[in-house]
């Protein structure tokens, strides 16, 4: 992509409006704990305190509206105390320059390594050096200044309390995430009918995995509801593919391909109902016909084998969804009883798990302090060279400093505004440095033209001035999901209006901020073109990554074969998680790859599309093999244990060969299988699904079949190390 389309979509994407699910009852929330913040500090120490502290309230709010797991109250503590102190240290230091830039230095690097720890932390410490910047301004003493830092870690105090005295949807996030596993699991249902090899994204499944993470607190209080359901659509959904798939399935017509579309179709109505029960936390409403489907008789009179199995597994899968979900008889009577019809006592499924696909026990959660090891470590983790992390450290130190400089050194006054907009705007990828970085300016040009049209026409005192910032931080909170535009254009009249209150004039404060946020918009755009992180060169590694993961994930399913029972028996859940992690990793390095004004000399985006989608088969397959696991007494396959050896060496040598450019080959594979038709096969889709594997793996070689040449490796110890960007 050149920088023109670069740009011209960046820049699309930042002024873009879309429309988003609002939540009145939060922003009232956010905003009525910054009034009491601001009316109090008004009230009890004048318009400098309550500028300050309103900061604080402020940015406390802000940060429960980040996507996160983890207690909101938490958060708004943690929030406000880091902004008191951070605007305490920053005062000391404020007058003398040559103290105060190594301590914005030193600030603001660490608030870009924050960003290994997750976007939740790196937003929130982001934020914190962005407001130090202002608030360090409206201090004259000490005294003063620990009043301030004191009252905004007073802010959020409030915001915690209100978060803990109005809750808003207890647990709603949480049964969101859940309903929308399941949701997508119904849709993957009617999509099979039509296409009996559609894809199916496992991020809703991944996110509600993350949202079944709990802290002891936090299970203790947990909705019954929420208990299991996550793990049963994670079982459901190998299920659902072996029903369709033609390869181990029913042909593609028929009447059995019309008894598993009804099947198919029967299950999404079932799951939706479920989603919606557990959404609303209300009984759930099967339609009748779902209901129906699912009658034994029927689906024995026309599916055999591996299809009856998948379908009797499918039946009782459902029926303890329905029973997590709540309202339903606990006796194998009333409208569901053709549903628990279905269920084959003898898999035991709702009472045991099978070894190594993980079972319903609960996620363990740290709090907050117990977190703290843990961000070191991932901070520590992405503190190496090349990472794309420390490069976002790096530059957004540097634009920091040489922000602050030079907005110093212009005639304009409140130089701190260049800094502030570049440390908010910047992120460690490129496309949402740009997009922000013009959303701002665009959104700051919008607001202070609202502002000072306000001021000039009203000319509001004290109280109002405060009255109309409060109004446009709950417009802020309301609307800062749906484009960066509309929240910047609230957060530029808030600052207006909330620095009016202090006494600054209009004309003090807007002409050096547009043209400072210019500048800084502009030096955080400059910082990326000359020390990017481009994710593009990284495509391959991100590839291997993957195979490597997949590998994994189809060994531990082949092994189960080889040994059913034991505690040599593979972990599957946990192959198969690490397998989603690569998973995502890739969509969104491809996703970020896509927006970047650089090309891969050695990986062609088609290349790179074919690969991805040899590989989502291999994935596929796997998953398939692994809905019809053996049960713990079943028949060992000893050919299938040198099939997953052979697996195990030839993706982690495939993984060497994509990273140096090379086309894998799988000769291991392909001698295991040879050797594997001289044995004797108990099941078809066993032996169906490892010639499967082959077929995907050599559709990666062939995807990765160019005519670029190979590039030079000195050993393979450098080779599977991390490539240089």
């Amino acid at each position: 992509m050149s920088w023109f389309r670069a740009l011209k979509d960046t820049t699309r994407s930042g002024l873009k409006v879309e429309r988003k699910r609002l939540e009145p009852l939060i922003a009232l929330r956010g905003a009525a704990g910054l009034a009491i913040v601001v009316s109090i500090s008004l009230t009890l120490f004048g318009p400098a305190v309550a500028a300050g502290s309103a900061f604080g309230a402020y940015q406390a709010a802000i940060a429960t509206f980040q996507r996160s797991w983890r207690p909101r109250p938490e958060l708004a503590l943690a929030s406000g105390a880091s902004l008191g102190v951070s605007t305490f240290i920053g005062y000391l230091t404020g007058s003398h320059l040559f103290l105060f830039l190594p301590l914005l230095a030193l600030w603001t690097f660490l608030a870009g390594l924050a960003w290994a720890a997750g976007p939740t932390i790196g937003i929130i410490a982001s934020s914190n050096v962005a407001m130090m910047l202002v608030t360090i301004t409206l201090p004259t003493t000490i005294l003063e200044a620990a009043g301030h830092a004191a009252m905004m870690a007073f802010g959020g105090v409030v915001q915690a309390a209100l978060v803990i005295l109005f809750p808003v949807r207890r647990w709603g996030a949480q049964r969101d995430a859940l309903a929308d596993a399941l949701a997508a699991e119904a849709d993957y249902a009617r999509r099979l009918r039509h296409d009996p090899v559609a894809p199916f994204d496992p991020q809703p499944l991944m996110l509600a995995r993350s949202a079944a993470a709990l802290t002891p607190r936090q299970a203790r209080t947990r909705p019954a509801q929420l208990h299991g359901a996550r793990g049963l659509a994670e079982r459901i959904r190998p299920v659902l593919a072996s029903l369709a798939d033609p390869a181990v399935g029913v042909p593609e017509d028929g009447p059995e391909r019309a008894r598993v579309r009804e099947l198919l179709a029967a299950a999404g109505s079932i799951l939706d109902a479920a989603a919606r029960a557990i959404r609303h936390g209300t009984p759930v409403d099967i339609p009748a016909g779902a209901i129906a489907a699912f009658r034994t008789p029927d689906t024995g009179a026309i599916l055999s084998g591996p299809p009856h199995r998948a379908a009797t597994r499918l039946g009782s899968l459902l029926r303890d969804v329905v029973e997590t979900a709540g309202g339903v008889e606990p006796a194998h009577t009333g409208p569901l009883a053709p549903l628990y019809a279905t269920a084959d006592w003898a898999h035991g499924l709702r009472h045991r798990s099978r070894p190594g696909t993980g079972g319903q026990s609960g996620l363990q959660r740290p709090s907050l302090l117990r977190l703290l090891p843990v961000v070191v470590r991932a901070v520590r983790k992405e503190a190496r060279p090349g990472s794309p992390v420390l490069r976002h450290a790096t530059r957004v130190c540097a634009v920091a400093v040489s922000g602050y400089l030079i907005g110093n050194a212009l005639p304009l006054g409140h130089g701190y505004w260049a800094p502030m907009s570049a440390v908010m705007v910047m992120r460690p990828d490129f496309s949402q440095t740009y997009s922000r970085a013009v959303a701002r300016f665009g959104g700051t040009l919008v607001g202070v033209v609202l502002a000072t049209a306000v001021v000039q026409l009203a000319n509001p005192g004290t109280e109002l001035s405060a009255a109309l910032a409060v109004l446009c931080a709950g417009l802020m909170y309301l609307l800062m999901r749906t484009g960066q535009l509309a929240a910047q254009a609230c957060v530029a009249s808030y600052v207006v209006f909330l620095l009016g209150m202090g006494g600054q004039t209009w004309d003090q404060t807007v002409p050096e901020r547009v043209v400072l946020t210019l500048v800084g918009g502009l030096l955080a755009m400059l910082s990326y073109a000359l020390y990017p992180a481009w994710e593009t060169p990284r495509l391959r590694t991100k590839l291997a990554d993957w195979l490597v993961a997949l590998g994994e994930y189809a060994t531990a399913v082949v092994g189960h074969y080889a040994r059913p029972a034991g505690p040599a028996c593979p972990d599957v859940r946990a192959a198969l998680l690490r397998a989603r992690d690569a998973h995502i990793a890739w969509e969104e390095a491809a996703a970020r790859a896509k927006t970047e004004p650089v090309r891969h000399r050695g990986l062609s985006r088609a290349a790179a599309d074919d690969a991805a989608h040899a590989l989502h088969r291999l994935g596929r397959v796997a998953m398939l093999m692994e809905a019809h696991l053996p049960e713990r007494d079943a028949t060992p396959v000893p050919a299938a244990a040198a099939l997953a050896d052979a697996l195990r060496s030839a993706t982690r040598d495939g993984a060497r060969a994509v990273r140096e450019r090379r086309v894998p080959d799988w000769k291991p594979v392909r001698e295991a299988l040879d050797a594997w038709d001289g044995e004797g096969v108990p099941d078809r889709v066993v032996r169906r699904g490892a010639g499967m594997l082959l077929d995907t793996l050599g559709e990666l070689s062939d995807a990765l079949d160019t005519d670029e040449p190979p590039m030079t490796v000195k050993s393979p110890e450098k080779a599977d190390g991390p490539r240089p960007s």
